[in-house]
């Protein structure tokens, strides 16, 4: 699925170089940030997450 999600310049630069600083493209960079975004509050993230989550079972570092 596709989104739209607009950027002011700054920030959109921001983004550019530290992609090219890590070798990601924007899509690697906003997918970390969403995956983030739910672990901090506590959505999971995928099928495993979910299950893991609703047996009460701890991930392990």
């Amino acid at each position: 699925m596709r989104k739209l999600i607009d950027f002011d310049d700054e920030t959109m630069a921001a983004l550019t170089q530290l992609g090219r600083d890590r070798m990601a493209t924007i899509q690697d960079l906003a997918d970390e940030a969403f995956a983030d975004l739910l672990k901090k509050h506590g959505v999971p993230i995928d099928l495993k997450d979910a299950l893991r989550k609703s047996a009460g079972i701890k991930k392990k570092k």
